[in-house]
């Protein structure tokens, strides 16, 4: 049997039997792996309570054998995320994340890889916590998880040649969503069509990936150049991921709420 203690977010819960929960969980030392808590819906006693979205864990899972289901045996409260229980817009935008991570995170990879991918998680749910938000903190969060996923588009760098986008590209910029990113104007052929980007979009979307979170406040992105951004990466990612999270209608009511006033997340997948 392999005994693990590790941090750890929930990511996605479903009820399994009469007392059991299944949950995906990412944590540092596996990335995202997915547990049976034994007896969670009958005994609040034994987890007392902490396997709720926006809690950031300790726990320890077992693996009794290679072929089973790992079990989770203790989960402790290190921290909540408040703020994202009393906010629309804050709560919409940490289930879009955590959704974003269970959908498109990969599974193993280089510790160095799981340990990255977690405090990206962590990271964000502690920006959306302090923070407001609006139009232009999800479109910067979108790009972030993207990047911390390893499906961001490229956005400094002709995609046909490699060269760097300069002035002589012109202001607008033709962006092959197909191909992941811009065209400079040496490759263009009269057939592009792609999806015309601002040179300065462009740059102010890679400016935000070398910047903590916690300082994207400096980013300049507001007006034509926010709209742009905003199409850009809703295209992208149907074309790239091929598929559209359940959180993201959600995150565009922003006023979904249970008959008693608490918010409450999309449905979880079967």
């Amino acid at each position: 049997m392999t005994t693990t203690h590790t941090h750890a977010l929930l990511l996605r819960s479903n009820d399994f039997g009469e007392s059991d929960r299944i949950l995906h969980l990412l944590t540092p030392e596996t990335g995202r792996v997915t547990v049976i808590a034994k007896g969670a819906r009958r005994s609040v006693k034994r987890f007392g309570g902490n396997l709720d979205f926006f809690n950031h864990l300790r726990i320890q899972i077992e693996q009794r054998r290679p072929t089973s289901m790992a079990r989770l045996e203790l989960a402790k409260l290190e921290r909540t995320f408040h703020g994202l229980r009393e906010h629309p817009g804050r709560f919409a935008l940490g289930c879009y994340v955590l959704e974003a991570l269970d959908r498109l995170a990969p599974e193993g990879g280089a510790r160095v890889e799981r340990e990255r991918l977690f405090h990206f998680g962590l990271a964000a749910l502690d920006w959306i916590d302090g923070g407001t938000p609006d139009r232009r903190m999800r479109v910067l969060l979108e790009l972030r998880t993207l990047d911390a996923v390893g499906l961001r588009p490229e956005l400094a760098r002709c995609v046909r040649c490699a060269s760097a986008l300069g002035p002589a590209d012109g202001p607008l910029v033709p962006f092959r969503v197909g191909d992941g990113g811009p065209v400079c104007a040496a490759c263009r052929s009269p057939e592009d069509q792609g999806l015309p980007i601002h040179l300065g979009t462009l740059r102010a979307l890679q400016s935000s990936l070398g910047f903590e979170l916690s300082a994207l406040a400096r980013i300049g992105l507001s007006g034509n150049a926010l709209g742009e951004a905003e199409g850009l990466l809703r295209r992208f990612l149907r074309f790239h991921v091929g598929l559209e999270l359940r959180s993201e209608a959600f995150l565009t009511q922003l006023t979904l709420r249970e008959p008693e006033g608490k918010l409450r997340p999309p449905e979880a997948r079967p």
